[in-house]
């Protein structure tokens, strides 16, 4: 066929060129063998360097050979034609331009031009298109050979596919750029041409490489390619739709795609396609997206990554998006509500907005804080996250101030935790941005709030006693009292009616005219309380007459009271004026400085005018910051309890909250500051950096001109945490100092102020002095040359005789000298000696004149209480230093003295011993030895210090003497030391401690001064630790303190029985539940306790899931558990714990029998809460159909329906559409069983057949025997005490594998669980001996 005659059509498919569809189609003739391809291709080459791109019309089918052949080919050819192709295009756009300029271009050259265009890009696109999905395969084979091997190498000659697209798509763009449109018909470009260039570019940007930073360059010309598209040849439309397909089904596009739109919109001036695209997201459904996450979530990444690049464009189509505001997919709300916020952010932003600008700004705020309270909450996150954005870069109106600090303090008890996060950072961010003041103290903001306050009153007064009445404008006056008008009537709303004072009750004499006289006259005397109060007595007195009677029910109660009093101040026909303009109270300053104002006469009144205004607005500033004021610290009350959390993230924001509060100065900051101490012993090493951090902030860069005054602050600070800090307080803040000493952070000029406050070389009081003598004790721990350096010095300071006895800085002086040494076991690989002072040290000599030395004299029950504490410290302290440095120097001398010997033994006879060299590598001489030390000690303990040679034995009798006295020896304070110096002694030996233990737990029991049994719990807390087997037997009456009636008994049994349990000192017994009624203790600090306990105890493998049934089955005994508001309290924290289906669906399994054998309906109303409680799955809830026959019968009880149509109600929520099924089956047993029993439902699974049930058709018949024999047990015990279980092979001889030995009957409380939970689980000897309503069964032992 000439090529003449001829038109080329482009294919939607290569196979479309090898069939004839038409007259002049171009048919491709002959697709050419393999072999034949490269002769070809030359001779292609050459018809091209004689013709030009015209020679394509004759060479085509060589180029589709190639294009038919591609996998097959050799890559060398098909580089070359690649190369050639790229020649042949760049060569036709350089000759086109002066072809559609020569207007004597005849029709056959046109048509040729046109079919030779067309089939040059045609095999361009297409063997960019065929080198792109070898590439693409590429890429995936090397995925899956590994991530962690390298790329391929580039060719040996050079060729790199990544480097080759950039060119031709810049050529692509090059020939678009070109006026081609008059080689067609009519000068319209066919559709087809233009879907083959843009139709590449797609194809390109869906590989998933496209968006590596490598890439970029391809990237840049994809974009410009299709820009030319759209703004030359109508491609908005296609380019539309194609755009939405990709972002819903190529993660990785979002920002690509982001990124061209925004470049179309500003560079090619295509504003209009952000509108389309926009449009076509608005338009889909919202429930069709809650079905695609994949699509949603590539539209919101879209919408909020174009709003941060262009919000001002998007800004115009945000109508369209608000309708997935309410739609299900919470990425779509996240999406638009974050594209809102940049609006906000960088284009409503600034005081020059217009009044439509600022309406729009308005309204995206409203919504924003509308869904701060969204039912998601990723929402709800995502929204305090844009709010503190808006704060940080200062966009939030100080109108809404108040309004979204109230949101985020809400939100401070948001159950989820990444919410609670986001509150605390916005929080921060409102103090760090808070235009008021940099101290924020409620307290020192009152007192000028108050005086400016009297002195606006005072001003008004002033001016209305100055002026005539004839001359005043009502108008003038209304709008200089609305404020504070405003303000006082706010207050009284908040109050309670009854609450309320009325000045003078309205007479029934008294008309309207004469109210409306009376509260005219008390808004003349700012008197606003009483006008108020007045006029709503007058509102129920007049409900019939005007203007009583016309109140708007539409509007707010505040708005409706200012339009009532404005109507009784300035007369009807004023009031109706100014309601044509707006609501009074709705007012602003802006407002009302555009009216009409009267002529005035003097001309001081501007002036006077002028001074009102500043007046006015200082008060509302001070207003504003003292509200402000009062939002934080109640924000840091409810912060400074969740400083315990679990999540690592939440304590630090906290920690970084409370740091940023005490820098504002407010006052309950440094409840929080100290509240963070004890994090210090945290294991979570993210905790514990954030408290040296906050730490660091806080005290080691004090304000200060100079070093010297820098430590001064720096120590006052320290010292203010000192004050009246407890024992745990103080030993935090030691570790935080020896930190800090140890890294050398803080300054030499600190340790020399201390040291001339302690020896008064500067001036200072008592308590200052004992405080910085405390603070070089404390930093002795981390450096002891601190104190070593100068020992006489403070030997002198605390305990020299010229000075009168101050025996708390005596006590600070010992216990800094006793920092010298470390306190810890030394390790092997320390060999220098301990620290030792010598006997005759001039320390001991004074020590021992201060305690002998008697200059006043003493009550004898003050010596004796004196005596047996001191004698208590000695025996403790002596068994501290037998246990520490005696065995730690005893095991030094042992290694140095075996490395000695080791040097000279023979290398040879080393070699020969080669069995004493295994035990020596295997540390069994060591371990042996280690062994003959602990029993030396241990030998010196029990039969030394304690016998009657020694002087500690001299004091047992009395001890034991005023502790079994307690008649005779009724001084608080004694029996308290004696108690607790008992219990040191009986850490030093077990013997003595096993004969005295009846004695101690008498005491802890039967004592009638909770201080006494406060000690003996801690005393007896230590001994579980150090004899447990002695202590075992005794467990119970460790558990019954924290029934302890004294709120200080029951706060130490907590900290104590937290302490064993962790630690694994004592066994978990049922008496666990008695920790879990802490959790409604009225004490917060006790309830803060044993939700931390909990918290810990939950990391403890299944140790929860064990012990719930026990506990359940405790607290809802009706003689000794709890009441069911608490019950329901208590359970709902300890079953939240339960997070694995395997626990929730075991639960099932041995919560669902219990309602059998419950006594009271009390018992199965608790039970049932419990179910409704857990966090059912499918599996879960099949479980509870097994178990239906268990509680149908209960169901009649309202409390109990409710709590299983809860369970109904929450798996709905999640369910997918194939478990909806048994949902409904259960729902509709529920209901029925409800009205009309039990026995209706077997009615009801008769006529439903057996189909549905077939999964657990076989458990039912277990069941309803098991339901037999509990009957048949039930009759002849009227308690429903679990049954044993016994053999039944003789009656169910048909079901003997059913009715297998796995399983007994009913097992409460430790019923069978899992291999992996075996370790937790407890066995009958730790079974508490008390009989409760429930027994637990025996364990039953799995067979091998």
């Amino acid at each position: 066929m000439s090529p003449q005659l001829y038109e080329f059509h482009l294919p939607l498919s290569p196979e479309e060129l090898l069939k004839s569809g038409g007259v002049n189609q171009y048919v491709v003739q002959e697709i050419l063998s393999i072999r034949n391809l490269p002769s070809q291709l030359r001779a292609f080459q050459a018809a091209f360097r004689a013709q030009g791109p015209l020679a394509m019309l004759e060479h085509f089918d060589t180029i589709y050979s190639i294009l038919h052949h591609f996998r097959s080919i050799d890559p060398g050819l098909k580089e070359d034609t690649l190369e050639f192709l790229i020649k042949v295009v760049s060569r036709h756009s350089q000759e086109l331009p002066t072809i559609l300029d020569d207007a004597a271009l005849s029709v056959s050259d046109r048509s040729a031009h046109l079919n030779a265009l067309k089939m040059n890009c045609y095999a361009l696109i297409r063997l960019l298109e065929s080198f792109e999905t070898m590439s693409s395969q590429t890429s995936l084979m090397d995925l899956d050979l590994g991530k962690g091997k390298k790329a391929r190498p580039k060719r040996a000659h050079g060729f790199d596919w990544e480097e080759e697209r950039q060119p031709i798509l810049q050529l692509l763009t090059q020939l678009l750029q070109l006026d081609i449109r008059h080689l067609w018909n009519h000068s319209i470009i066919e559709e087809e041409f233009v879907s083959l260039v843009t139709g590449c570019c797609y194809r390109l940007l869906e590989n998933p490489t496209i968006s590596h930073q490598k890439n970029r360059p391809t990237r840049e010309a994809v974009t410009r390619l299709l820009g030319v598209a759209l703004t030359r040849y109508n491609h908005m439309l296609s380019a539309t739709v194609k755009i939405i397909q990709m972002l819903q089904h190529f993660e990785h596009l979002a920002p690509v795609l982001v990124a061209a739109v925004s470049l179309w919109a500003t560079d090619y001036g295509m504003k209009s396609i952000v509108g389309e695209i926009v449009r076509e997201i608005g338009q889909k459904c919202p429930q069709e997206l809650s079905r695609d996450p994949a699509g949603a979530k590539g539209f919101a990444a879209f919408l909020t990554e174009l709003a941060e690049r262009i919000p001002a464009i998007l800004m115009s189509s945000m109508c369209i998006l608000l309708d997935h505001l309410d739609g299900e997919n919470y990425m779509m709300r996240n999406a638009v509500l974050a594209a809102m916020a940049e609006m906000v952010l960088q284009v409503l932003n600034g005081d020059q907005l217009g009044g439509a600008a600022r309406d729009t700004r308005d309204q995206f705020l409203d919504t924003l804080q509308a869904h701060g309270h969204d039912v998601n909450s990723f929402v709800r996150s995502r929204v305090l996250q844009l709010f503190t954005r808006i704060v940080q870069q200062k966009a939030l109106p100080l109108t809404r101030f108040q309004a979204v600090v109230a949101l985020a303090v809400g939100r401070l008890a948001d159950k989820s935790v990444l919410v609670c996060k986001n509150a605390i950072q916005l929080l921060a961010s409102f103090l760090a941005n808070n235009p008021f003041s940099c101290k924020l103290s409620d307290t020192d903001l009152a007192g000028p709030l108050q005086k400016e306050t009297q002195k606006l009153q005072e001003m008004r007064a002033q001016r209305r006693a100055a002026a005539p009445s004839a001359a005043l404008d009502p108008e003038e006056e209304w709008e200089a009292m609305l404020p504070e008008l405003k303000c006082t009537l706010q207050q009284l709303l908040k109050l309670p009616q009854e609450e309320e004072e009325i000045p003078e009750a309205i007479a029934n004499t008294e008309t309207i005219e004469d109210v409306k006289t009376r509260i005219h006259q008390l808004l003349a005397k700012a008197s606003y309380k009483q006008a108020i109060l007045v006029a709503r007595e007058a509102i129920g007195h007049f409900q019939e007459s005007e203007p009583f009677s016309h109140m708007d029910s539409e509007q707010s109660e505040e708005t409706r009271f200012l339009n009532l009093l404005e109507t009784v101040f300035k007369g009807p026909a004023a009031s109706a004026q100014e309601n044509t303009q707006g609501p009074a109270g709705n007012m602003g300053p802006e407002q009302t400085d555009c009216k009409d104002k009267p002529s005035v006469s003097e001309p001081g009144k501007p002036r006077e005018n002028d001074e009102l205004v500043k007046q006015e607005m200082l008060v509302q500033y001070l207003q504003d910051a003292y509200r402000f004021s009062l939002k934080i610290t109640e924000a840091v009350s409810i912060i400074s309890k969740m400083m315990y959390e679990n999540t690592t993230t939440v304590v630090q924001e906290v920690i970084e909250f409370f740091v940023m509060v005490f820098q504002f100065g407010v006052p309950q900051a440094l409840v929080g500051v100290r509240r963070m101490l004890p994090l210090i012993w945290s294991k979570d090493p993210g905790v514990r950096e954030a408290v040296l951090n906050a730490y660091r902030q806080l005290y080691l860069n004090p304000k200060g001109d100079s070093a010297r005054a820098k430590a001064q602050a720096l120590i006052q600070n320290l010292s203010l945490l000192l004050v009246d800090a407890s024992v745990g307080t103080i030993q935090c803040l030691e570790e935080i100092l020896c930190e800090f000493v140890q890294k050398d952070e803080l300054k030499p000029a600190v340790t020399q102020v201390l040291w001339e406050r302690a020896t008064e070389k500067v001036p200072c009081s008592p308590l200052e002095r004992c405080s910085s003598v405390m603070l070089l004790g404390m930093m002795a721990r981390g450096k002891p040359e601190i104190v070593g350096s100068n020992l006489d010095t403070l030997v002198s300071i605390g305990l020299d005789e010229k000075f009168p006895q101050d025996y708390r800085l005596a006590q600070q002086v010992c216990h800094a000298i006793a920092n010298l040494s470390d306190r810890r076991k030394p390790s092997l690989s320390k060999r220098h000696p301990p620290f030792r002072l010598p006997q005759e040290h001039r320390l001991f000599e004074r020590l021992r004149e201060v305690i002998t030395k008697e200059d006043t004299p003493m009550l004898p029950t003050f010596l004796l209480m004196n005596l047996l504490s001191l004698a208590g410290d000695v025996a403790l302290q002596q068994l501290v230093h037998l246990e520490q440095a005696v065995s730690g120097e005893l095991c030094r001398r042992r290694v140095l003295r075996e490395e000695q010997e080791q040097k000279t033994k023979d290398l040879k006879e080393k070699n020969a011993s080669s069995e004493t060299a295994m035990e020596e590598e295997m540390g069994l001489v060591g371990a042996a030895a280690d062994d003959t030390e602990a029993e030396l000690i241990r030998g010196i303990c029990e039969q030394e210090l304690l016998d009657g040679t020694q002087v500690l034995a001299a004091f047992v009798p009395l001890l034991l003497k005023v502790c079994n006295s307690p008649g005779l020896y009724s001084n608080p304070e004694l029996s308290a030391a004696a108690s607790l110096a008992l219990g040191k002694f009986c850490m030093i030996s077990a013997t003595f401690c096993d004969s005295q233990l009846r004695l101690l737990f008498t005491m802890l029991e039967k004592s009638s001064l909770p201080i006494v049994r406060s000690n003996l719990m801690i005393a007896t807390g230590d001994l579980a630790i150090r004899f447990p087997n002695l202590v075992d037997p005794w467990t119970p009456h460790l558990y019954a303190r924290l029934r302890d009636p004294a709120r200080q008994v029951r706060r130490t049994a907590g900290l104590v029985m937290t302490h064993l349990i962790l630690k694994d000192m004592v066994k978990v017994k049922g008496q666990v539940s008695e920790m879990a009624v802490l959790l409604i203790d009225p004490v917060p600090q006790i309830a803060a306790l044993a939700k931390n306990f909990f918290n810990e105890l939950s990391h403890k493998g299944n140790a929860i899931y064990n012990l719930l049934p026990d506990i359940i089955s405790r607290l809802s005994d009706p003689e000794g558990g709890v009441e069911e508001e608490p019950f329901h309290t208590i359970m709902k924290q300890l079953l939240s714990y339960i997070t694995k289906d395997k626990q929730t669906e075991s639960l099932v399994e041995k919560l669902c029998p219990r309602f059998r054998t419950a006594r009271t309906e009390r018992q199965y109303r608790d039970l049932a809460y419990c179910v409704s409680q857990l966090a059912l799955t499918e599996r879960g809830l099949r479980k509870m159909l097994d178990n239906f026959d268990c509680f149908g019968d209960k169901l009649s009880d309202e409390s109990v329906f409710s709590a299983f149509l809860s369970v109904v109600g929450k798996l709905r929520r999640g369910a997918k559409p194939e478990g909806k099924a048994i949902i409904d089956e259960f729902e509709q047993k529920l209901r029925v069983c409800h009205t009309r029993g039990l026995d209706a439902v077997e009615d009801l699974e008769v006529g439903q057949g057996g189909s549905q049930r077939a999964p657990s058709a076989k458990k039912p018949s277990t069941v309803s025997k098991r339901h037999q024999h509990l009957a048949s047990a039930a009759s002849s015990d009227g308690d429903f005490v679990t049954p044993e279980p016994r053999r039944t092979a003789h009656r169910h001889r048909n079901t003997q594998q059913r009715v297998s030995k796995k399983k007994p009957r009913i097992i409460f409380s430790s019923d069978e669980s899992s291999e992996e939970e075996l370790s937790a689980e407890m066995t009958e000897d730790e079974t508490p001996k008390k009989t409760t309503p429930i027994r637990r069964a025996p364990p039953r032992r799995h067979r091998p």
